[in-house]
């Protein structure tokens, strides 16, 4: 009987150790972009992923971490985080964190102006990029690493002594963009249009353009307070592109019942319209089908509270 017992929870530890293996390591890597500085999606649903840096963090990985578990898909997240770097900190003071491990799956982006001594400057996006790939591959020659391109600050247009002042809002993201392309270009990496997503949401009038002189009505404040960092709104479309691109899956699929939306106090109307926008924009670039269909009106029947 003892004998039989040992066998069965032997059986149990093997089954725990095999699910745990075909999950998909994914890491990411980046700055309060990444964590949600200045929303309540920065210590969000922190118990489903891994800090590496112990601090906490939830951010857009646990936002991630709950689309995907919602689809039935199975990553391992972590994240690896710290407020106003680019990648050339972490290579710095990270580089064995990032590189102890064998991961699947990388997203990381650089400080928000490309380089914060020099704005506007791809060069050290471009350079940090590659060594970054150079660092993973090292590890798993098969790593798909994709960079994040962010969105337009608002304080870099609006206020005279910002790097992009007088040009249109959509100007820097536009230009940031460029810069990761440059940058994906010679570290063999994917980019995910997010500062296109937000461009895309201020065109089709989801979201206002210009916090400075208030909200339109019915419009959404992809900024926070700061106008600098994202809203929860901001943060939200930010994971839908993020899960869309390195899923392949229709953000819309989530559906407007989607929990963390719920969780997030995002109204069903709000989430739709963020789902749309991550659907369309990733649409455009041809990595999820024009033609496909949105879920039936009652959206993803799982429950919130399942985790």
């Amino acid at each position: 009987m003892r004998f039989l017992s040992s066998l069965v929870a032997s059986c149990v530890w093997l089954l725990g150790a095999c699910d745990t293996a075909t999950a998909e390591r994914a890491l990411f890597i980046g700055n309060s972009f990444t964590y949600g500085s200045g929303s309540a999606v920065r210590f969000y649903r922190n118990d489903t992923v891994r800090d590496l840096n112990d601090e906490g963090i939830g951010g857009v990985p646990a936002l991630f971490k709950s689309f995907a578990d919602q689809a039935g898909l199975d990553y391992d997240v972590a994240l690896e985080t710290r407020g106003g770097t680019g990648l050339d900190f972490h290579l710095a003071e990270k580089r064995d964190l990032i590189a102890g491990q064998r991961w699947d799956i990388v997203v990381a982006h650089g400080y928000s102006t490309l380089d914060a001594d020099a704005p506007r400057d791809p060069k050290k996006l471009v350079a940090t990029s590659r060594e970054l790939a150079e660092l993973l591959r090292a590890k798993n020659r098969d790593v798909d690493l994709y960079l994040m391109a962010t969105w337009s600050r608002a304080d870099q247009v609006y206020p005279a002594e910002g790097a992009w002042a007088g040009r249109p809002i959509a100007a820097m993201a536009t230009d940031i963009r460029a810069a990761y392309d440059a940058a994906a270009a010679a570290a063999g990496a994917t980019v995910i249009p997010v500062g296109d997503a937000w461009n895309r949401a201020m065109f089709t009038g989801v979201a206002d353009s210009n916090p400075y002189d208030g909200i339109d009505a019915g419009k959404l404040d992809l900024w926070t307070f700061d106008h600098y960092h994202a809203s929860t709104y901001g943060y939200y479309l930010e994971a839908l592109v993020i899960f869309g691109r390195v899923a392949n899956r229709d953000p819309r699929s989530l559906g407007e019942r989607e929990c963390s939306a719920f969780e997030l106090g995002l109204s069903r109307a709000e989430a739709r319209a963020l789902q749309q926008i991550a659907f369309d924009e990733l649409a455009m670039t041809g990595i999820v089908a024009h033609n496909a269909q949105p879920p039936p009106a009652e959206g993803n029947p799982q429950r919130c509270d399942a985790r």
